[in-house]
């Protein structure tokens, strides 16, 4: 399918309002032939042959004319403007849909601004195309037609004349099209690139203050700016290139009646009347090659949009739907991995990772950073599909579940904490927007947020920045638990969510989880070997693979890297308990152990 092609799906969808819309402006701009024919029989009839018993009809028919065509004109733009709004909505609702459907790699490949750009100025402009260039080339050539027509009934030699700038315009107007589709995918390329630029710097907007980049920052913004306003520059001289032939044309058509048409008048192979006649249907000539340059010019930006959203829609993604669907509506939580391995970009991420876990168990994931920790969840989520090997949930393989359906009975507190701009109420019951208080509370406790949030000013309904600003993070990652806790899943996830907290908060929400671990398949990825010690079993990745694998204590015996990050963090474990010191709170400084530059 063309871009075109599937605009027009949108189209056709408005059809009924656009075809009466157009069918009462082909009315309104027919009737325009009206005034001239009456202005020269005025001439002809009254003023030069003395009928004045004429005039009372004249005027009314003159009158009538006007109100007729205002009025209808006026349902008609009200009816098309209706029919635009209707494509624009239509079509951004589809643009949006598809894009909750796709998965994590396709937004690695998109900026947040280009896509923000597809969804605004790109959708104004195919409003605009849809609201005034098609309703305005439509009625333009109604007028061209109909001039015509009534110009070689007043005088056949006359109308040959103006029909014969026809080509030489018809000319300009395939050069101009050639010319200026590249120019406008350039400027439409070109604020995709501001519109990302501005979007991620306003984001980042106190890493700039922090970092006193201001001047580097407005630097590079003049420079996007800069290439902008240059290929809008250059798009411009291209129509400022042809307009002005537009314009000469339309002038030159006004030179031909005064001269051609005079001489004929003079020749009396016309009235004076037929003359007048003619001038009235000048303007029907003139102003569609005046608009001509403008149209295009319109219609070529129209087309440089559309190419760019459908280029963005037309994406699949790369994580799909299987043909049937697997829809459980009880998960117990019983996970395997079964030699799983991950390749994205010629990059082996995940290397032959095979683990189970049984309902109701934990399952700590500890490895430095890059070590691939994130993305075996990430697997088991669906965000992206193994390369070899397979991921099932009670036996089932994931990639033959639905993926709402399977992602339903999971709940995850991302590392990369996002909270909505909404109260903290609305945050933590985003996975169940109809639950009762009494159940945000409670999963609130669990995080260990409820006091923090009620010695706010609103507490529960106080209104969250956008991305959590005013929020500490250890206060962000306590709402994201909260909330994934809330949806009472059979699977949860903690992807370093309390590495923001202090020892004492971390203990108290591990007490919490243990609450609620009953029956539930809990992992938790950390770099604190506090936040793993006490699951049923710890696996330790590097480079993408599991390099060890047991209990606290099996991997402190086994002397290898585990315990090695043990000492680093808490130091000796046989001086910590010769000091009576609990080795797990006495000597922690800091959560990414294995990454100690004093060490």
């Amino acid at each position: 399918m063309t871009s075109l092609a599937w605009f027009n799906s949108f189209l056709k969808k408005q059809k009924g309002k656009m075809t009466v819309g157009l069918l009462i402006i082909t009315v309104v701009s027919a009737m325009a032939v009206i005034n001239p024919k009456v202005s020269g029989f005025i001439v002809d009839r009254i003023i030069l042959g003395g009928e004045y018993r004429y005039i009372p009809v004249s005027m009314a028919i003159l009158l009538g004319v006007c109100i007729f065509r205002e009025s209808f004109q006026y349902f008609a733009l009200l009816l098309i403007e209706r029919s635009s709004q209707g494509v624009l909505f239509d079509m951004r609702d589809a643009v949006y849909r598809k894009l909750l459907r796709e998965d994590f790699a396709f937004y690695n490949r998109n900026r947040t601004g280009d896509l923000m750009s597809r969804q605004t100025g790109d959708m104004d402009a195919v409003r605009h195309f849809v609201a005034f260039v098609i309703m305005n080339i439509f009625r333009n050539t109604i007028w061209l037609v109909a001039a015509v027509i009534m110009i070689f009934f007043v005088n056949l030699k006359l109308a040959l004349m103006f029909v014969a700038v026809l080509p030489i315009s018809a000319f300009f107007v395939y050069k101009q099209m050639r010319a200026v589709g590249p120019a406008f995918s350039v400027v439409r390329q070109c604020f995709s690139n501001l519109n990302a630029y501005v979007q991620e710097n306003i984001a980042a907007n106190r890493v700039v203050r922090a970092f006193a980049k201001e001047s580097f920052e407005l630097n590079r913004f003049e420079r996007e700016n800069a290439a902008f306003r240059k290929s809008e520059i250059d798009a411009s001289k291209i129509w400022q290139k042809y307009v002005p032939i537009f314009e000469f044309l339309g002038t030159v058509v006004n030179v031909i009646l005064m001269i051609y048409g005079g001489w004929l008048t003079i020749r009396e192979e016309m009235t004076i009347g037929d003359f007048v006649t003619v001038n009235g249907y000048l303007w029907m000539l003139t102003n569609p090659l005046r608009m001509l340059g403008w149209l295009i010019n319109d219609a070529m930006r129209f087309k440089a949009s559309l190419d760019k959203i459908y280029k963005t829609y037309q994406v699949e993604p790369d994580i799909r739907l299987p043909a049937s669907p697997v829809v459980k509506s009880q998960v117990d939580g019983n996970i395997e991995f079964d030699h799983v391995s991950y390749t994205a970009d010629g990059e082996e991420i995940i290397h032959d990772v095979s683990f189970t876990v049984q309902k109701g168990h934990s399952v700590g994931i500890i490895g430095g950073t890059g070590s691939g920790k994130t993305t075996v969840m990430n697997l088991l989520c669906r965000f992206y599909d193994v390369s070899s090997g397979a991921v099932r949930v009670d036996g089932t393989d994931v990639r033959q579940m639905d993926m709402r359906n399977l992602r339903a009975h999971i709940g995850m507190a991302m590392q990369d904490v996002f909270l909505f701009s909404d109260t903290i109420e609305g945050n933590i019951a985003y996975g169940d927007p109809d639950c009762p208080f009494e159940k945000v509370e409670q999963a609130a406790k669990l995080a260990d947020a409820d006091g923090f949030i009620r010695k706010m000013t609103d507490g529960y309904d106080t209104i969250v920045g956008e991305r959590g600003v005013g929020l500490s993070g250890g206060q962000k990652q306590r709402i994201s638990l909260a909330r994934a806790l809330l949806k009472d899943p059979p699977i949860i996830i903690l992807d370093d969510t309390t590495s923001a907290v202090d020892m004492e908060t971390e203990t108290q929400i591990q007490g919490a989880l243990k609450s609620v671990a009953a029956g539930r398949t809990i992992f938790i990825i950390a770099y604190r070997i506090s936040s793993v010690k006490d699951c049923d079993q710890i696996l330790v990745m590097q480079g993408g693979r599991i390099i060890e694998r047991g209990t606290h204590e099996e991997l402190v015996q086994a002397g290898g890297y585990y315990a090695s990050v043990f000492h680093h963090q808490y130091g000796e474990f046989e001086q910590t308990q010769d000091n009576g010191t609990d080795p797990l709170i006495g000597s922690f400084d800091g959560h990414d152990g294995f990454n100690r530059r004093q060490h």
